[in-house]
């Protein structure tokens, strides 16, 4: 039976991911952190976040770690036994299992990935999957919705900071930067985003009434 969800973006559910890496290649820099959260709606069409799944990864092998990332994400240690990290392939396995559960609760065929400079994170995504050799991703492999556009047309700004103060998002520098606080952060600002278009009549989409045909000019 078809959703509320399934309905807004034709079978497709939307999945806010983000990664944190060691580098920008995705072919050989490091997945350090993947983080995905899934959203839900209510009875009202409402979007809202439900909850955050987030695995700290183990650097593949061979993998190459740029210093610079490293510092910039703080993960100076990708092996430090705090760190708790696990392989990606198995971190892909757990977040795919919970995706594929909200898939099919919400009557959804296919799951579409959602992040701020989405390119990045989907990049990152089918490489790791490529690299685990997973044979079904749950993920569409070149669809995405990038928070940036849409925080572009909808506030002005493509900062994903800037973007939710504007927004009236608490937004935290401190923590930013982590895979789990930005895909929370992103997700807000994604539900934010659909739901105001909402409330401004964009969705569902209004029929337009039919136009009246006014008489030639010189019968009147």
């Amino acid at each position: 039976m078809s959703t509320l969800l399934s309905q807004r973006f034709r079978g497709f559910y939307p999945v806010i991911i983000d990664v944190e890496t060691a580098g920008f290649n995705a072919k050989t820099d490091a997945l350090l952190q993947i983080a995905a959260t899934l959203i839900d709606v209510d009875e009202n069409g409402h979007f809202f976040v439900k909850q955050t799944l987030f695995h700290n990864v183990l650097p593949f092998e061979g993998a190459n770690l740029e210093e610079a990332a490293l510092k910039f994400t703080g993960i100076t240690d990708p092996w430090h036994p705090l760190r708790l990290a696990i392989d990606e392939g198995d971190a892909l396995k757990d977040l795919f299992k919970a995706v594929r559960k909200e898939m099919k609760a919400n009557d959804c065929q296919r799951a579409i990935l959602v992040g701020h400079n989405a390119a990045f994170d989907l990049g990152f995504l089918n490489a790791a999957i490529e690299r685990v050799n997973l044979k079904r991703s749950p993920f569409h492999p070149f669809v995405s919705f990038d928070t940036t556009t849409m925080a572009a047309l909808a506030l002005g700004q493509t900062v994903l900071a800037k973007a939710c103060v504007t927004a009236g998002l608490d937004f935290n520098n401190a923590e930013a930067h982590a895979a789990d606080y930005d895909a929370e952060r992103t997700a807000q600002l994604f539900c934010l985003i659909v739901n105001r278009w909402q409330q401004l009549g964009g969705w569902p989409l209004a029929t337009p009434e039919p136009q009246t045909e006014l008489p030639p000019e010189d019968s009147q």
